[in-house]
């Protein structure tokens, strides 16, 4: 099993990486966990492929609750969240408690959010379903909500007790969301790790894939807690860990959230400010033409669609990293090395 310690000033925990671990996980979990209230959110299709399974590991030794909610981004919204609080006051949960949130990005993001703001704090464990989840959104404690002015404007900073990945739970994945978490994988190898992304570029095909996917998760998850520990609110180089997400939120939002998956919009993100910052002499040549044959290789999109770009500008203008009258993007000066960019806000007409 992969152990990564995530050490805070004020928190420390693990992520556990390990195939077969859904099977087990309520042993893991009894080691550190002593009462018994347990309230496990999910969402209808995880619940459906796997909602017994985690039953079962807990019924024995706890009280739990299963509440649902539906798949996709427009569940992350307030409306869910006070659905989520109902539920829980309805099971009379209290601080001493345990939150799971067992699902992808949106499950973790609300469930975490819930958990940090009922009771003014309530415990709660990561076990990420998806892989854009495994290797991004369940580690370093952003949680949020949406507001239909744009995404994640409403959120925290609240880390979980531990987060568990089993890498099996992916194989029943719709193929469009594994590489909707290929999109993440990548901006890994982008703008921090050449050897990443070169090696994603050599595998023959997905077979190969998920015989390495326990070490691609732990890199990626590695990288993530490198720059977590040194910025935890996302002030300085967590920034970093953005790149592509600018544009990609104004594409999700244009289309409320219905054409693009968050990853999918991310690839169109990467390509389309790397091919600017190509061609204004920022980025090494040749660095776009790699980011669409490593797309183009997990089914990823890359070509912008027609959008009104003075609607892009507005939603980016309200992205939570702008500070005044500057804002910060990410490019790359080439694979594998990325950087913060300070720019005022009427020059981001340049970079998109």
């Amino acid at each position: 099993m992969y152990e990564i310690k995530i050490n805070l000033a004020h928190k420390s925990y693990s992520i556990f990486i390990k195939n077969g671990l859904i099977d087990y996980i309520g042993k893991e979990i009894k080691k550190n966990y002593k009462n018994k209230k347990i309230a496990v959110i999910t969402d209808i299709n995880v619940e459906k492929f796997y909602g017994e399974k985690i039953m079962q590991q807990f019924k024995n030794d706890f009280e739990v609750k299963m509440i649902t909610v539906k798949p996709g981004e427009k569940s992350k919204s307030l409306d869910t969240l006070e659905y989520l609080y109902n539920e829980l006051l309805d099971f009379e949960i209290t601080r001493g408690d345990l939150i799971i949130a067992f699902g992808g990005g949106v499950i973790g993001d609300i469930t975490g959010f819930a958990a940090a703001t009922l009771l003014r704090g309530i415990p709660f464990i990561q076990i990420p379903t998806s892989l854009l989840a495994q290797i991004d959104s369940s580690v370093g404690g952003k949680v949020a909500v949406n507001l239909s002015r744009g995404k994640n404007l409403v959120g925290n900073f609240y880390h979980p007790e531990a987060v568990f990945i089993d890498p099996i739970l992916l194989r029943t994945l719709d193929k469009r969301f594994l590489y909707d978490g290929m999109a993440e994988v990548i901006k890994y190898g982008c703008i921090r790790d050449e050897k990443l992304f070169k090696s994603l570029l050599e595998y023959e095909n997905e077979h190969e894939l998920f015989n390495n996917i326990e070490e691609i998760i732990f890199r990626c998850c590695s990288i993530k807690k490198e720059i977590v520990e040194k910025d935890e609110k996302d002030t300085g180089e967590r920034m970093l860990l953005n790149f592509g997400h600018t544009l990609g939120h104004a594409v999700e939002k244009y289309y409320n959230y219905e054409k693009y998956t968050h990853g999918e919009a991310v690839a169109i993100g990467m390509y389309n400010i790397t091919k600017r910052s190509e061609d204004m002499g920022i980025t090494e040549i040749g660095t776009v033409s790699l980011i669409k044959e490593i797309l183009k290789k997990y089914n990823l999109p890359y070509e912008l669609p027609n959008m009104d770009k003075s609607n892009n500008i507005k939603t980016i203008g309200l992205d939570k990293k702008n500070k005044g009258s500057y804002m910060n993007i990410v490019l790359l000066k080439k694979i594998g090395n990325g950087f913060i960019k300070k720019i005022k806000r009427e020059d981001i007409e340049k970079y998109i």
